[in-house]
């Protein structure tokens, strides 16, 4: 009988995912159900975008150059450069989504058994890549009670080991909206400098900073060229999820004709999609100040919400779309699927992420929750409304046994 890989049986998943269906079974049964388990953005994608698919008139929808089309190189090389990133196109190779952008850092920086130390709660994804490529994530705990802030460097140094090829970070962070400053980076650097590792930059969210904060990129850094590996995205940059054009650089010669390799491997990324790229990237920067504003409103509004559930640990997020909260209950997991069948307020619950699929150490992030605050105001304040209510509910049915474990 043909049987199953063990690859296929152990690989985790999506805590992002695999509530949807509840939550589309909780639907049919004419729940209203807000969506804050996933980072999918209910912001138009901006109409050159668009414009540039409607547009295309390539006769033949050909195979694009694996590395990327020279304009969208261009384009990605002048965006850098206006913020500060000085990238040349050829420092740039084009993927299918930072996803692969991940996938072929991790290729080419590690064998199979290899190790690459992660702050957790880390993007969930990161797991999965990490399992396909045979690559051990090594966890370095943040705590929600400091935002998630980085631990000591001694503490970091001492997750190093002969097996560590890279230190992965993202920021600003998904799934905890910390955003990292560049005093940390700098010795963030400094340290994978000394050990002869890299630094992996997650920067999906470079625009995506409040109350005044900047974003620090690790290119920003001078002297540790050799050692960073930028990953980028024009997901969320965009509101073009589905487009899934990413990124992946560095000034190391060597590393990036090993990620080419890769990339001529599985052929090219979308070509359609890297022209719709390209009208983005050359929009006027203008266009995030009212989309950073309003996001910075629904953060202020899951914040508020947050403030009326007794006994929530969570700090204000600075950064991305996201915030991890630790609740007043024990097991989020059963919280979440207890939301989507048993639970109700006025016709509404909601859909949030279990946050243990966030960590990689077994038995952490049980109480906790992470949220996206991608809906309009709102809609976000009765999802909050909602989730106050669950959360109360709920933590009386634990108290009275009345939750199986």
């Amino acid at each position: 009988m043909s049987t199953i890989s063990n690859r296929a049986k152990t690989m985790q998943e999506s805590p992002i995912r695999k509530l949807i269906p509840l939550a589309n079974a909780a639907r049919k049964r004419g729940l209203t159900v807000f969506p804050l388990n996933i980072g999918q953005p209910d912001i138009h994608t901006p109409e050159p975008i668009r414009e540039a698919i409607r547009s295309f008139d390539q006769h033949v929808l050909a195979y694009s150059p694996s590395p990327g089309e020279d304009y969208l190189l261009e384009a990605f090389s002048n965006y850098y450069k206006k913020n500060n990133i000085q990238l040349e196109p050829s420092e740039i190779i084009v993927t299918t989504g930072g996803s692969e952008a991940i996938f072929f850092a991790f290729l080419a920086i590690c064998d199979p058994g290899d190790e690459v130390i992660v702050f957790e709660p880390f993007y969930t994804n990161y797991n999965g890549m990490a399992h396909q490529t045979g690559v051990y994530l090594r966890p370095v705990k943040t705590f929600a009670e400091d935002g998630f802030q980085l631990p000591p460097m001694e503490s970091i140094e001492k997750a190093i080991n002969k097996k560590t090829r890279g230190i992965l970070i993202c920021n600003p962070n998904n799934p905890t909206g910390t955003v990292y400053e560049k005093p940390a980076l700098v010795e963030l650097a400094k340290l994978a400098e000394k050990h002869g590792i890299y630094l992996l930059a997650d920067e999906v969210y470079r625009e995506f900073t409040y109350d005044g904060l900047t974003h620090t990129s690790i290119m920003h850094i001078p002297g540790t060229e050799q050692n960073s590996i930028m990953l980028d995205s024009v997901s969320k940059r965009y509101s073009a999820c589905g487009a899934r054009i990413g990124v992946v650089a560095s000034k190391n010669k060597e590393l990036m004709a090993s990620c080419l390799k890769f990339a001529q491997a599985r052929l090219s990324s979308p070509t359609v999609e890297q022209w719709a790229s390209r009208a983005g990237m050359l929009m006027d920067p203008s266009y995030f100040a009212p989309i950073l504003a309003e996001y910075q409103r629904r953060r202020d509004t899951v914040m508020e919400g947050f403030s009326k559930i007794p006994g929530v640990v969570c700090k204000t997020p600075c950064g991305a779309f996201y915030v991890i909260a630790k609740l007043p209950i024990d097991d989020a997991e059963a919280f979440a699927r207890w939301l989507l069948t048993d639970f109700n307020h006025d016709g509404k619950t909601v859909i949030v992420a279990p946050a243990a699929g966030f960590y990689a150490t077994p038995g952490l992030g049980k109480n906790e929750i992470r949220i996206s605050y991608v809906l309009e105001v709102e809609k976000l304040k009765a999802a909050m409304e909602a989730l106050a209510v669950g959360v109360k509910k709920f933590a009386e049915l634990e108290k009275a046994g009345k939750i199986a474990k």
